[in-house]
């Protein structure tokens, strides 16, 4: 069993992880936002490397991504699941372009935490107004 910290944290190395391209902006804002979010307030940000790693251990298993999702879904109470879906909205966002894994694993997560439609719509609307660029 794994807390809500750890549970959030495995949301967002699955979606850096999930076009097989963890990029120094992705990992740059799961750092940020654990340093920034008060959820996140009473946990120690050196033990983010840690759980990191054993999330991408779980998710190297044949039914890794499985696994992790349920036993994240199993963690957050249910005033934390919409904040799930949006801290990997962020990481999904933090590099300009959500590619087709991203958006496939965000669409796992709207509907196994499960979070509705027309929040999923807001909050990915948020994400892409926070990390929106001028070209």
């Amino acid at each position: 069993m794994i807390g809500h910290h750890e549970a959030l944290i495995y949301t967002m190395v699955m979606m850096s992880a999930a076009d097989n391209d963890m990029t120094d902006k992705e990992l740059s804002t799961i750092a940020d936002i654990v340093r920034h979010l008060p959820v996140f307030d009473d946990f120690k940000v050196d033990d983010l490397p840690a759980l990191a790693n054993r999330c991408s251990d779980l998710l190297a298993d044949e039914d890794g991504l499985d696994k992790a999702l349920e036993m994240i879904a199993s963690a957050l109470p249910a005033q934390l699941r919409e904040t799930a879906y949006a801290v990997a909205c962020d990481v999904a966002a933090a590099d300009g372009l959500a590619s087709q894994e991203e958006l496939r694993l965000l669409e796992m997560l709207r509907f196994t935490l499960p979070v509705g439609r027309l929040p999923a719509a807001a909050i990915e609307r948020g994400a892409r107004a926070r990390y929106t660029r001028m070209t």
